[in-house]
């Protein structure tokens, strides 16, 4: 009885260590700090529309000595946009953003501001869950990836960035741009 109670504390500690919601994959344990104005995000936090317009200033906790790839994608879109009840559930593809590093040290905090001065291959395009009835938030999710050196986006990764908004599919993609799983994620709800 008491092996059966630590397994499942074990097995909890590891759902609630994910960034990312439940049932996604890949699992990201650790955490994308993502901030809408002063407004910090912590994983699951339920924003309004108009505080997610502008897009956000990411960061990694500690030392950021690398080039990352963010990724923003709402895991609760419907295939049909005018009526969302009647489409079938998918993963929309927001933004990906290239060439983020750290824009100095770590702050007080702990945390490493990273920007880019790119807005490729997909620029910013902000949350915009319609009105659904009955309301039902969306997942957004935040991706980031270690960005490869000399990294140029392979012909299949591009198609489905510009041609495969809707019903977008992340491991293929990752596959598809020659990178290894994302080491920071961090996701948010809007509901429409």
């Amino acid at each position: 009885m008491k092996g059966s109670s630590i397994l499942s504390a074990l097995a909890l500690a590891g759902v609630s260590a994910a960034q990312t919601p439940e049932g996604f994959t890949p699992v990201v344990e650790q955490k994308l700090e993502v901030t809408f104005g002063t407004k910090s995000v912590t994983p699951g936090l339920a924003l309004a529309k108009t505080e997610t317009s502008s897009q956000p200033t990411i960061g990694l906790n500690g030392t950021a000595d690398g080039t990352y790839i963010w990724m923003l994608i709402d895991l609760d879109a419907s295939t049909n946009f005018v009526n969302p009840g009647a489409g079938q559930p998918a993963t929309y593809l927001h933004t990906v953003i290239r060439d983020f590093k750290a824009s100095g040290a770590a702050s007080a905090d702990g945390i490493t501001t990273l920007t880019s001065t790119s807005n490729q291959p997909v620029a910013w395009f902000a949350p915009a869950p319609p009105a659904e009835n009955p309301p039902h938030p969306h997942r957004y999710t935040n991706l980031l990836w270690e960005q490869p050196e000399n990294w140029a986006i392979p012909a299949a990764a591009n198609q489905m960035l510009q041609t495969q908004r809707s019903g977008f599919d992340v491991p293929k993609f990752i596959t598809a741009a020659g990178l290894e799983d994302p080491i920071a994620a961090n996701y948010f709800n809007v509901t429409g």
